[in-house]
């Protein structure tokens, strides 16, 4: 049975359909059957795997209104073993349409419980809000990852999101935990991130992956070709970084590749 991680921050721009893609790929190209759900109406997750919009025949608006199921909905990537549910912008405006129906906040649930005997690990891409769409994201979920950005104000919105996952705890999904919160657009050398790093670690032991994410040019640029960073240029920093937290996730250690010695010029004039 699939394991469900839901991919969630109310702040945007934090890294979570980047690390949705990237994360997915790794595990793909490891053997595992991934599928990828674009709860999020800017389809980033989507378009990340290069996916045309305009080809979309059901998207994650048709799931919640229930006018379609989640092998209806499926479309396959050209990236080893990665699904994708994709996104369009109708989502933005389904959360009125959600509000009237049956099961309003487990209408996501109920549609992957049909599905993830079929998977190995099935992420959720939640939108930068506490809406009810992410709420829907949430009680589907055994666990939650949380991108968090290294500067001060993401340690607020970090208690935010803490307490409606406890909510939801006590509520609708009693089994749900945090997977682990991920630092991303990682440098450790500005005092800033040091702070939250500690910060984080002290009011939440034991629940921070030992992998950073860090800034990098290539995993930026990945997106807009459509590729995952790791199909993009496998030696980047960024690629790097996904395949040490994929490793994390899988359980396994991950052990640095040793770089290439130079050549030697021997340039000493011979006697």
């Amino acid at each position: 049975m699939g394991k469900i991680i839901a991919v969630a921050n109310q702040k945007g721009g934090v890294g979570k359909s980047t690390t949705v893609i990237n994360l997915a790929a790794y595990l793909g190209s490891r053997n595992k059957k991934v599928l990828c759900i674009d709860i999020d109406a800017q389809g980033n997750v989507t378009s990340g795997f290069g996916i045309s919009k305009k080809s979309i025949q059901y998207s994650t608006y048709d799931l919640f209104i229930g006018k379609c199921t989640v092998n209806d909905a499926v479309v396959y990537t050209q990236f080893e073993n990665v699904y994708v549910i994709p996104s369009t912008s109708a989502l933005a405006g389904a959360e009125i349409e959600i509000m009237n129906l049956d099961n309003r906040l487990k209408r996501l649930k109920m549609q992957i419980l049909s599905c993830r005997h079929e998977y190995d690990y099935i992420f959720i891409d939640c939108p930068p809000s506490l809406s009810l769409i992410t709420l829907n994201g949430l009680i589907a979920a055994d666990s939650v990852l949380v991108p968090l950005q290294c500067e001060f104000f993401s340690l607020e919105g970090l208690s935010q999101l803490t307490e409606i996952i406890r909510r939801v705890k006590c509520s609708d999904n009693p089994s749900i935990e945090i997977e682990g919160i991920l630092f991303t657009m990682y440098d450790p050398r500005l005092n800033v991130t040091n702070m939250v790093v500690n910060e984080v670690k002290k009011y939440f032991p034991g629940c921070v992956f030992e992998t950073t994410i860090p800034r990098n040019v290539r995993l930026s640029e990945a997106p807009s070709h459509g590729m995952p960073v790791m199909y993009y240029d496998k030696n980047s920093k960024g690629a790097l970084a996904y395949e040490k937290l994929g490793m994390e996730l899988l359980g396994e250690k991950y052990e640095e590749k040793p770089k290439k010695k130079g050549f030697h010029l021997n340039l000493k004039k011979k006697k």
